[in-house]
């Protein structure tokens, strides 16, 4: 089947089975929201689970926990007021908006799928796939025109771009007067809380802070289902380290590791991700991660953004890309975010954001002395003198020389105070700035900052597609395709299926104390009661990506099925639990049960079983019956 076949055939299933529905469903649905069942919870749950283990735990992180809502001076520092947009275009007619770029790449790869291209139409389409990120509102507009691209349904025309800002706005308080956005990002939730993590770590360095929370983008217009939604989940984590010394201390254990790498020289639309030895251990431990759940390592790779796409706050940023059905989606990020944000806040906020390293002998070091002349701009500049002398001590040694040169050039400088929101004309008398040697017992500084970002929805929904398979079985006279989730057991939905082979009250009666019995040592597990087949109950929890099927049949013992293999062993009831912990928690494989413990028939075999009973049953009753019927024929007889 083609992606678009298949892509609906995994939707099927996640809706059916309830893993996942759009919201407000009974009244429409809004685009961009979607709920999570049952089942797509409970894997929603066990991925987050083994995130803090693999993460949190494994590297000894602190977690925290910020609000959703954030005030708008936050997001002011962090520059997402003014630079979190996109770009849109409205259809002039109905009023329907459309994510520009988006219009302008389904364009170019539509038309690159044209094989009578020329080599140089090829060229110019596949630069603009590459670009379109850096172009103007002006020069998305003019290429718009140019490819002469309008509304995608209606056809209609479409008007010039302009930005729109992806956030949603709210007000704290009954006032309204405190302006506020629901959160972008989780991060400056950590950032602005590093001076008590730094405390809490001891006040040294290198530490991580991680955590899990919501986050909201208005987004233009949402497609690709839970890919590209309004509202979802990350897991973020800031590593806060030395400027100069930004290595991990166990990248010597995985430096030979090898994985699909696509570096920003290689994407000139000819080459594609080739397999390089592992640059850095961020990469490393979520390379792992997501192949631990069931992502095909062939089908992950690590794209390193191009110039034009770094975000604003990010000196180099690479992300580790899933393929589907959609094409290649981002659903980690990695970025070198500097020491962008705590100088932000620091500067915003007024509190100091840095850190510490005490040196174990006095340096000499050529130091930055910013003196600013606070009666020449308290005269000057009056009320606001405090902010401007703030906003001076606070530069940085680019930004202080260059104003120095322009004070002994000019005699005045404009001066940008953000705090103030307005530039201010700084002369000469008002500042000092000067390099001195002095001795130094030790250096206060601005951590730098590496971020992995992952986008908990996507990694499932690609997840979901990499373990979908279909298998064929017999109804009747016809073969049907039943859908199989090939989830691994650490992050399953349920662990396993508890049902009696035949509707009895004793066998009954043992489901229940195993069920009872595996729930109390923290396994979950489905009773199946029904009066269905042994092969349909099978057929439901194949889909749902239960990986074990106890049968409760012939006590003192009973089989377990693998879910993939079909492949069944038979066990004592009391050692169901001990086996059903070891294989959910990867102590022991399928393959080393089976080596263990003695082999049952597959379930074809066991069906005819069933059904060779059943036809006995008939067989003895129709005897009986014919026995007793032939007394009585005699008796009258006679």
């Amino acid at each position: 089947m083609n992606k678009e076949e298949f892509r609906k055939k995994v939707m099927n299933a996640l809706e059916r089975r309830f893993f996942c529905i759009p919201s407000f469903k009974i009244y429409g649905g809004v685009a961009g929201l979607y709920d999570y069942g049952p089942p797509g919870t409970n894997v929603k749950s066990n991925v987050l689970a083994l995130w803090r283990r693999h993460f949190v735990l494994e590297e000894n992180m602190m977690e925290v926990d910020c609000p959703c809502i954030t005030p708008e001076v936050v997001l002011q520092a962090s520059g997402h007021v003014d630079k979190f947009t996109d770009l849109m275009v409205k259809d002039e007619k109905t009023g329907t908006y459309h994510r520009a770029d988006h219009l302008l790449k389904d364009f170019c790869m539509e038309k690159l799928k044209d094989q009578s291209l020329s080599v140089e139409k090829v060229q110019e389409f596949k630069h603009v796939v590459a670009m379109f990120d850096d172009f103007s509102p002006e020069q998305l507009g003019s290429k718009i025109k140019e490819y002469g691209i309008v509304a995608p349904i209606t056809k209609n025309p479409l008007s010039d771009p302009y930005p729109f800002n992806l956030m949603f706005q709210t007000s704290i308080g009954p006032s309204g007067m405190i302006p506020g956005y629901m959160g972008p990002e989780t991060a400056q939730g950590i950032f602005v809380n590093f001076k008590d993590l730094y405390y809490c770590n001891g006040s040294k360095l290198p530490f991580a802070a991680a955590q899990i929370g919501q986050a909201f983008r208005n987004e233009i217009s949402p497609r690709q289902g839970l890919l590209r939604v309004r509202e979802f989940t990350l897991a973020e984590i800031e590593h806060f380290l030395y400027p100069e010394d930004k290595s991990h201390p166990k990248f010597r254990k995985v430096a030979d590791l090898e994985f699909l790498m696509f570096p920003r020289e290689e994407q000139n639309g000819v080459k594609d991700a080739i397999k390089l030895p592992l640059g850095d251990a961020n990469k490393r431990n979520l390379y792992l991660f997501l192949t631990r759940l069931g992502i095909n390592k062939e089908r992950l790779r690590f794209r390193q953004h191009l110039e034009n796409e770094m975000a604003h706050y990010a000196a180099d940023c690479w992300n580790a890309e899933i393929e589907c059905s959609h094409g290649w989606m981002e659903c980690v990020g990695i970025a070198d975010r500097s020491a962008y944000d705590l100088r932000a806040h620091s500067e915003k906020s007024g509190t100091p954001l840095v850190a510490h390293e005490k040196f174990s002998e006095p340096k000499e070091v050529e130091k930055l002395v910013i003196t600013p002349v606070r009666k020449e701009l308290g005269l000057a500049f009056k009320g606001d003198q405090k902010k401007i002398v703030e906003a001076l001590e606070a530069m940085d040694e680019k930004e202080a020389m260059e104003v120095k040169a322009a004070l002994e050039l000019k005699g005045d400088v404009e001066f940008q105070v953000c705090t103030l929101g307005k530039a201010v004309t700084i002369k000469s008398s008002m500042v000092s700035i000067s390099k001195e040697i002095k001795k130094e017992h030790q250096r206060v500084f601005t951590p730098s900052v590496i971020e992995p970002s992952f986008g908990i929805g996507r990694i499932i929904y690609c997840f979901f597609e990499h373990s979908f398979y279909t298998r064929p079985s017999k109804a009747g006279n016809e073969v049907e395709q039943l859908n199989v989730f090939r989830f691994p057991p650490i992050v399953a939905p349920f662990k396993c299926t508890v049902f009696p082979l035949e509707q009895n009250p004793g066998q009954k009666a043992v489901a229940e104390q195993i069920s009872e019995s595996l729930t109390a040592a923290g396994i979950s597990n489905i009773m199946d009661t029904t009066g269905a087949s042994i092969g349909k109950r099978y057929a439901r929890t194949d889909e749902l990506g239960v990986p074990f099927a106890i049968t409760v049949d012939t006590a003192p013992t009973v089989t377990i099925r693998e879910r993939d293999s079909k492949k069944q062993v038979r066990v004592e009831v009391r050692k169901v639990v001990r086996v059903m912990q070891d294989l959910t928690n990867g102590v022991r494989t399928w393959e080393d049960i089976q080596s263990k413990y003695p082999s049952h028939p597959s379930i074809s075999t066991a069906d005819k079983f069933l059904e060779q009973k059943q036809r006995r049953f008939t067989t003895i009753f129709g005897v009986y019956t014919s026995i007793i019927i032939m007394g009585i024929f005699v008796t009258y007889w006679i």
